[in-house]
Formats: structure tokens, sequence, C-alpha cells
């Protein structure tokens, strides 16, 4: 299941999102979204877990949840539609 984390702090990287997220079970991915042009973190990321069940813990585990002093928004990514730029919305 692929999920998305949102309101990370500016200093939390990919490292640091997957440790969070591997407390709930096994990780794929994790990534924190880095803005192209000034290379810093735009605030969210995604995370891929292959088992669902533990991907719901780690959703209702983090979501609302303090991390680097910010309140993470964590839920099921979503597929946006075809005429967007991301595969994904938040």
């Amino acid at each position: 299941m692929k999920i998305y984390v949102g309101n990370l702090s500016y200093s939390t990287d990919s490292e640091e999102l997957q440790r969070a997220f591997e407390r709930f079970g096994k990780v794929d991915s994790a990534e924190v979204v880095m803005d192209r042009h000034t290379n810093r973190s735009r605030g969210f990321g995604f995370v891929e877990m292959p088992d669902d069940s533990e991907a719901r813990a780690a959703i209702s585990g983090l979501n609302g949840k303090d991390m680097d002093g910010r309140t993470l928004k964590v839920n099921q990514a979503k597929p946006r539609s075809v005429e967007s730029r991301s595969a994904y919305r938040f």
C-alpha cells in the first residue's frame, strides 16, 4: 500500500521517515519529496508497505502524532486523475 505522509518537518529525511514506519512492519520504500529547484523538502512524502494490515496499523498509529515538532497527516495515497502531473494526490 502506498501511504501519504504530510506536514513533515523540513528537517525530516527519508531514512527517518522509514524508521518511523518500520515500527509497524516491513517498508519497501520511504521518500521525502524534494523541491527540484531548491533541493529542500516540500513537507510531505510517501511510504510503501507490502502488507496492507501493517500499512493500516502504521496509518492509525502515526496519523496525528508528533514527529520533529510537527503533527503528521498520514493516510492511504489516492491516485490522481490522468490530467494531473503527479500520480498521487494528498
